[in-house]
């Protein structure tokens, strides 16, 4: 990750403190970089931003019409969830609809980010399940998608026809084969792509209205579930909920580990993907806030944009210390 730039400055006082550095590129419905700051090359691991390039066999292939799957379904495929009972809730009555349980999963348990789900484990002395895995959602999806193509229990592995799908879907909406793939956190394949395809991806979802084929349908379904559900993607508190809710359905955005964030922009038909090179979230949430506000489709005015653009630093005793600041430069286009 050569020629990373300014992304996000932390204040103490009168004095920068430390500094984020990173990469971002814009690309539009064609494909070609409209702006881009760092390098658009650098090779990344996409990690979650990219759950809506994974849905799309799901959609694609035909299960999500067969299993009758709604909106809420499609989004939950898309999210990396809170944990908390909106989310679970809907996964376990998802797998009771396969006729399946909690051990045909592959993601792995994990402890709910959601308090009072966390909380509840704890008071009860209880283990965390994998449905409550942030994505367990997409497993949901990869479970269908294997029951519909008649396929083996093991989906993660590479080989498998659902990750076969999947890297056929990546690599044409990224445009470019990948190089490779590592084991997520939820030990799904993800697919190595460079910044530049993370957003020409983004873009080609952005402008699926404009286009009358399979894969595009498939794409405005799970934008608009996206938009439609942003509870679901994410949760209470989180970057991609409260940012899709202040942009009342114009903009799907989608967070990754490491310091990874996209946004598609229907409107403007355009695709955005960011990589904060120290994988800092609050570096990553204020350059994604202060691009989509430099678009013009997110108020700097709205609660959402200033908690993430400008949060302050308070210390044990709340009093105000410092700040955050996305990076000038990412304040301008052109």
């Amino acid at each position: 990750m050569i020629n990373p730039v300014p992304m996000a400055e932390i204040w103490r006082a009168d004095l920068l403190e430390s500094l984020h550095l990173g990469h971002a590129v814009i690309c539009d419905d064609s494909g070609q970089i409209v702006q881009a700051w760092g390098d658009p090359e650098a090779l990344i691991y996409p990690r979650s931003s990219c759950k809506m390039i994974q849905a799309l066999p799901l959609v694609t292939s035909g299960a999500a019409a067969a299993y009758g799957l709604s909106s809420e379904r499609l989004a939950l495929a898309c999210a990396s969830h809170n944990g908390a009972e909106i989310h679970t809730s809907r996964v376990r009555a998802w797998l009771r609809d396969l006729e399946l349980g909690d051990d045909d999963f592959r993601c792995g348990p994990q402890m709910p980010d959601d308090q009072e789900a966390r909380y509840a484990l704890i008071r009860g002395y209880d283990a965390p399940c994998q449905y409550h895995n942030n994505c367990s959602g997409k497993h949901c999806g990869f479970l269908t998608l294997s029951q519909h193509l008649r396929a083996g229990p093991e989906y993660v592995e590479i080989d498998h026809p659902v990750q076969r799908a999947v890297r056929e879907a990546f690599e044409e909406v990224t445009g470019a084969t990948s190089p490779g793939y590592g084991i997520d956190g939820c030990s799904a394949p993800n697919f190595q792509t460079t910044l530049v395809g993370l957003a020409r991806a983004m873009a080609w979802f952005a402008s699926a209205q404009d286009r009358n084929d399979t894969q595009s349908q498939a794409a405005q379904q799970l934008v608009a579930a996206m938009m439609a559900h942003p509870d679901l993607v994410a949760g209470e508190g989180r970057a991609c909920t409260e940012l899709m809710r202040a942009m009342e359905g114009r903009v799907a955005v989608k967070t990754g580990a490491e310091g990874v964030f996209v946004a598609i922009v229907p409107e403007k038909k355009l695709g955005v993907a960011l990589k904060i090179i120290d994988g800092a979230s609050r570096a990553s949430e204020a350059a994604i806030a202060t691009l989509l506000v430099t678009l013009g489709v997110l108020d700097p005015g709205h609660p959402a944009a200033i908690k993430r653009m400008s949060p302050l630093l308070l210390n044990r005793r709340d009093i105000e210390v410092g700040q955050i600041r996305a990076a000038k430069g990412l304040q301008r286009l052109g």
